[in-house]
């Protein structure tokens, strides 16, 4: 079980940096029809990632505080590595909307 739970928390993590992502491009984005893109990506992500928080454990239930947060680091830590690597390439974000996004979707997921 710990193997498969370990499986799962990598690809709840994953769903989530990617919504978390996609929130802050919407957010930074002035573009209607790219919005429209990162909005239907974000809540795929989102649902994708609640699916897989129903297979951890019980979704009513709060994760235990070290592992809530240490999901939010490792996340907040993809989020911050894709957002950089974006910046790089010419996009414009603004990086303080990364730990409040990633709050938000972890207290809606019950994580935290």
């Amino acid at each position: 079980m710990t193997q498969n739970r370990n499986k799962l928390l990598d690809l709840f993590e994953g769903n989530v940096a990617n919504a978390v992502l996609h929130i802050i491009l919407d957010k930074c984005n002035n573009d209607e029809n790219i919005a429209k893109k990162y909005v239907e990506e974000w809540k795929i992500s989102l649902e994708v990632a609640r699916r897989y928080r129903r297979k951890i454990n019980p979704a009513h239930t709060i994760f235990q505080k070290s592992e809530g947060e240490e999901l939010k680091r490792s996340i907040i830590s993809r989020v911050r590595a894709e957002v950089l690597f974006r910046i790089s390439k010419g996009y414009t974000i603004d990086s303080s909307l990364i730990d409040v996004s990633a709050d938000d979707v972890l207290r809606e997921l019950n994580v935290l």
